[in-house]
């Protein structure tokens, strides 16, 4: 190589003897990745791909690049490069010649998208980013540093095969871990060089002993300051079975108990159990709504300190991040996530590196996946096989925790934690569920106002935001109304109001879309609700008498409304109870029912995405369609709607750095609390009435009417159209 350097990365402002070597680099990305690699039985593959990944640096272009970037030159390496140089597509190559066939797959595929990430093998749909597009522009970078990479390949571990585990149909899933494992340690090794002092903040979490000591501490005191009621004992018979479970071995675990139960924090005793038995690294909490993952994860940084809980969800405020909490979400090395269905499952098809990084921080974890009833159905089978993949092959332990326990398909079967769950539901029953006697007649508005009139304390659920505006105009004065029309720092606002009101026994009229029905603790004497699918009304009736403080239970009145549900999942929810309705007298106190409605509610789903999932990643000859599929896994279904921001307590200061600044991560990570979607329809609408003003390329802010009563003012303009809920 007639005495050439060759680097890895520069140090800007430094001479080059203190830059990295390629060969250090690459060194300390295969040492790394093959750590991580190794839990799921893959650290000899990982190693070789971290010997790879980056060896196309030896081009005298890349060489001069790093020079160029650093206002040097150097005769050694001529090259007139002046912008990025492909470095990636070269180690894809290589693996080519290396491995046969099939073997050199998941190399390929790793190597090629360890910056741009996982492509498409045909270039169909992503053009030249395509993997066979990509390998040809390596083979011809590889004949460009012939006589240097030989240097490199005693490194390379040969005659390896897959774990056991791997087939064609899970294969993707196997390439999408190790490429986790690749692009962490590409960051982790990159930061140690670059930034030591960042590196350092990647420190001083406790092990789960300790945490498990403070969760003890915490509900030693806890139970010590609660009243003796039934409610409390049966609270506690579920806590003790939780933690007996916990010393269970691994798979897939079910805690079924009624709302208000107290399943936040068994499932949580569980899980440190589980961990410490089981020597897992973390345990990643996985909720439905950011609505309500930030009192979760209040609750448990109460109880473990900030420093020990990471939260990773859209709403959260930059300004509210401890620098280590950044670091952490990145890829969650953290003691405990707190995270949503939609930052979990999007991550584990996700072909970007920023999105995968994390991925193999769930491996040997404990998963918490909280109202389990609520994986979207057009998506329910990649959902299971991700479960069923996780548990079966890659050491995670996974407790569906819910009150209305869903029937999945293809799941493999969970073990039961909540004793007897049947005669739970009896002793902790604090409602009785009034269906209507003729499901065929509907009420006015006007006619369930004056019915919610009657009560001082009163919730009502209505199935859109229409809806919820047209009853609340009905209402008496001082009623609250509550919906996705008001942003997150609005509804949060009138949460905390209607908690206080209810403490106070100050009278307090509601009406809610179903934003309130999983884990908003509140606690009505009388709640009614819309006819919608089982799960939203058992749902609705945990608002009611939660504590089990009434003298007699509280009354959940389910009612038929002027018009059905909008047509969608709601709608098929409805269609459900009705069919059920109509076959016996269904029992909502018992959980087998549960199990029944969702087998007839799945069978309605005329797509449950197994199709999608064979078409982009099963294929028999393993050219996958990575990129794709990643666009394309959505838990919402954006495409039909528009964000626009409001403005707001707090927001004013964001949106003037936005305006003066541009769309910066840390504004608009403050600003999600300020959002409101829109139907692209009605976005369209405002758009053209003058009512929306693009404060930045893309980004609306919303110029009409914002009300402190009803939020954004969508229905004023006399609007008479269906709209998305939330």
């Amino acid at each position: 190589m007639n005495g050439k350097i060759f680097y890895g990365h520069s140090k800007p402002g430094e001479s080059t003897e203190k830059w990295q070597s390629l060969g250090d680099h690459l060194a300390g990305v295969a040492n790394k990745a093959a750590v991580f690699a190794g839990k799921f039985g893959s650290a000899d593959w990982a190693w070789n791909a971290g010997w790879l990944h980056d060896i196309g640096k030896l081009d005298d272009s890349f060489q001069a690049y790093l020079l160029c970037c650093n206002g040097l030159t150097d005769p050694d390496y001529d090259s007139s490069a002046h912008g990025r140089v492909n470095h990636s597509s070269a180690g894809a190559a290589l693996a080519e010649l290396l491995f046969p066939d099939l073997f050199s797959r998941p190399y390929t595929n790793i190597c090629a998208g360890h910056h741009a990430g996982l492509p498409d093998y045909h270039a169909d749909n992503t053009g030249n980013a395509a993997l066979s597009i990509r390998l040809q522009e390596g083979r011809n970078n590889l004949e460009r540093i012939t006589g240097r990479y030989e240097n490199y390949l005693s490194e390379i571990k040969k005659d390896i095969k897959p774990p056991d585990y791997v087939k064609n149909h899970n294969f993707h899933f196997w390439v999408r871990l190790l490429y986790s494992a690749l692009v962490d340690a590409d960051f982790l090794d990159t930061e140690e060089f670059i930034d030591p002092e960042r590196k350092a903040l990647r420190s001083g979490f406790k092990p789960v002993i300790e945490l498990k000591e403070m969760f003890d501490g915490y509900m030693e005191k806890k139970r010590a300051a609660s009243p003796p009621t039934k409610v409390n004992r049966i609270r506690a018979q579920i806590f003790d079975a939780s933690v007996r479970a916990g010393s269970s071995p691994g798979g897939i675990f079910s805690l079924t108990v009624p709302t208000g139960g107290g399943k936040t924090l068994s499932s949580m005793a569980f899980a440190l159990t589980h961990a410490l038995k089981q020597e897992k690294d973390r345990i990643v909490y996985v909720i439905p709504y950011t609505s309500i993952i930030e009192q979760t994860a209040a609750e448990f940084k109460s109880i473990f300190g900030p420093d020990q809980v990471i939260e990773h969800h859209s709403n959260l405020e930059s300004e509210r991040e401890t620098p280590q909490a950044q670091l952490a979400a990145e890829n969650w090395d953290a003691p405990i996530i707190v995270t949503t269905n939609v930052q979990f499952f999007e991550s584990l098809y996700a072909c970007r590196n920023s999105r995968c990084r994390k991925l193999h921080n769930i491996v040997n974890s404990v998963v918490i996946l909280d109202e389990a009833q609520l994986l979207p159905p057009q998506l329910l089978f990649p959902c299971v096989d991700a479960i069923n993949q996780l548990t079966e092959h890659y050491r995670v332990s996974l407790l569906l925790c819910t009150a209305t326990q869903p029937s999945l398909p293809k799941i493999n079967a969970p073990r039961e934690i909540a004793p007897d769950p049947g005669s739970l539901y009896q002793d902790l029953c604090r409602t009785d569920i009034e269906f209507p006697a003729d499901l065929s007649k509907q009420q006015t508005w006007e006619e369930i106002a004056d019915e919610l009139a009657v009560y001082d304390q009163v919730l009502a659920v209505v199935n859109s935001r229409r809806d919820c505006y047209d009853l609340f105009k009905l209402m008496p004065e001082n009623t609250i109304h509550l919906s996705a029309l008001m942003c997150g720092e609005h509804r949060s606002r009138i949460i905390q109001s209607i908690k206080r009101k209810l403490k106070t026994g100050e009278p307090v009229r509601v009406v809610s879309t179903q934003l309130v029905e999983a884990g908003v603790d509140i606690d009505f004497p009388v709640v009614y609700r819309a006819l919608a699918g089982l799960d939203s009304i058992v749902q609705a009736g945990g608002r009611c008498n939660r504590e089990g403080k009434l003298e007699k239970p509280g009354l959940v009145k389910v009612f038929v409304p002027p018009k059905q549900a909008p047509r969608g999942l709601l709608r098929k929810g409805e269609d459900t109870l009705r069919s059920r309705l109509a076959l016996s007298d269904l029992d909502p106190q018992n959980p087998e029912e549960y199990k029944n409605y969702f087998r007839e509610f799945y069978s309605k789903i005329n797509d449950d995405g197994r199709n999608w999932l064979r078409e982009l990643l099963q294929g028999q000859s393993l050219e996958l369609s990575f990129r794709t599929a990643g666009n394309q896994f959505s838990l919402i279904d954006e495409s039909g709607q528009q964000s626009v921001l409001v403005q707001y307590h707090g927001s004013e200061k964001l949106l003037n750095e936005l305006r003066h600044t541009g769309p910066q991560r840390r504004i608009m990570r403050g600003l999600q609390r300020y959002t409101i979607n829109l139907s692209r329809r009605d976005f369209e609408q405002a758009r053209q009435n003058g009512l929306l003003e693009e404060i930045s390329l893309g980004i609306w802010l919303w110029s009409g009417l914002y009300s402190e009563a009803f939020g954004l003012d969508l229905f004023g303009q006399g609007w008479a159209v269906e709209y998305f809920i939330k």
